[in-house]
């Protein structure tokens, strides 16, 4: 069990009580038994400060001791794969054997954003990834010699995750032999056909002998379910704005209440809700314990987008002492 934060920002607050809160939470997450703590890339979002994951990778490392830490994920077309590997490189360094660099191939972020980015408008297309991958692994281990070395990288090499919400993804993550981890928070629909591409397709590499698969979903556990179902409800209203092109800060669970949704909008919140694990732990066990025998996924990664940094702190605690040793058990 891991998790992938956002590092939040709430409605009324700025982005240094976001990373500050989301320190707090990687801290406790630690203390509780988590395997891993993730933080996603992602640009021109107002409700997310998570813009700059190797930045916040070192703060978080430096902040723990034993959970590994890393990208949910950094998109390599943002960027130079030289640059992702001396960054990520220098975080290893720093911190040996704790750190994971998960590879996703979408801009995180709008059009004019991406150009932002990426400069130019034929570097908005995804088509030249499988090369920036192949060049990325290479300035770790070296296969192709060249005039250029990444230092630290060379030596230096972190765990290494293809990250996916399609088949691309999932068929490239298993011809490359790396672990796979698929976006069932936001991409349910897609989940069991990636995740078989994925083991079909895998081939065992020097990174992985055998297919390992992790699934990210989304997690609000509380004492009951009403209690959970009213958390829940500004992360299903900033999806809703964030779709519709109009981005803001997370809203409090009063505000998304009484927001008035459309019928329409009722059912894109609940098809997103879908196949997600929400309610007390009770619930949250049920749920979790179907999503793991629908996927035979190997590990769970866990997103819990709430207003309160202590009802998020609160779900995890919930989750790590009532939901996961009876997890254990029915697997």
């Amino acid at each position: 069990m891991s998790v992938l934060d956002l590092a939040p920002v709430a409605a009324g607050t700025t982005a240094g009580p976001a990373l500050r809160h989301t320190t707090e939470l990687a801290r406790r997450t630690e203390e509780l038994g988590y395997h891993r703590f993730w933080v996603a890339e992602h640009h021109n979002m107002p409700a997310i400060a998570s813009s700059a994951p190797a930045v916040l990778i070192a703060h978080l490392a430096a902040a723990t001791s034993t959970i590994r830490v890393g990208s949910g994920g950094v998109m390599l077309p943002n960027h130079a794969p030289l640059v992702v590997a001396e960054q990520f490189g220098t975080l290893e360094a720093l911190h040996p054997g704790r750190i994971d660099l998960g590879i996703g191939r979408a801009p995180g972020t709008d059009q004019a954003t991406a150009l932002a980015l990426r400069r130019t408008v034929e570097g908005l297309s995804a088509e030249g990834f499988p090369q920036e991958l192949a060049d990325l692994f290479n300035y770790f281990t070296g296969e192709r010699p060249g005039p250029i070395m990444a230092t630290p990288g060379r030596g230096d090499r972190p765990a290494i995750w293809l990250l996916g919400s399609s088949g691309f993804s999932a068929r490239l993550a298993g011809l490359l032999g790396l672990p796979f981890s698929f976006a069932h928070h936001f991409s349910a629909a897609n989940t069991l056909p990636a995740l078989a591409l994925y083991r079909e397709s895998f081939r065992p590499s020097q990174w992985l002998d055998q297919p390992y698969a992790m699934v990210a979903v989304n997690a609000v556990c509380a004492e009951d379910d009403a209690r959970a179902e009213w958390l829940a409800g500004p992360a299903s209203l900033s999806f809703l704005r964030l779709r519709g092109g109009r981005p803001e800060p997370l809203a409090t669970p009063e505000e998304a209440a009484a927001y008035p949704y459309t019928e329409l909008e009722r059912q894109f919140v609940a098809e997103r809700r879908e196949g997600q694990a929400m309610g007390s732990p009770e619930t949250v066990r049920r749920q979790l314990t179907d999503l793991l025998a629908r996927t035979g996924a190997d590990e769970l990664m866990l997103t819990t987008l709430v207003y309160d940094i202590a009802d998020r702190v609160r779900s995890y605690e919930l989750i790590a002492e009532k939901v996961v040793g009876g997890l254990r058990r029915e697997r």
